[in-house]
């Protein structure tokens, strides 16, 4: 697996996903159980999240884009050991 196919994967998850935006209560939801709603929350108030977050009412959104590349970013390859 290389970094062509996590973008890839990334990009899927994106296309699957019915909005433009995924609403923080949703991150879990979206990344497969991978990313949860406090820690994610977590890492917004140390200025580590995604970009372009926004609030509608009492929900914190981000744009679709932002959170995949977000994911991108943190990903990394775990290569085999030989």
């Amino acid at each position: 697996m290389d970094s062509v196919t996590i973008t890839n994967l990334l990009a899927s998850m994106a296309d699957k996903w019915p909005s433009a935006w995924v609403a923080r209560t949703e991150t879990e939801k979206f990344s497969g159980g991978l990313i949860k709603e406090k820690y994610l929350a977590n890492l917004d108030s140390a200025g580590m999240g995604p970009e372009g977050r926004f609030r509608v009412a009492r929900k914190v959104c981000y744009p679709v884009q932002s959170f995949i590349k977000w994911l991108e970013e943190r990903s990394t390859i775990i290569e085999n050991k030989k």
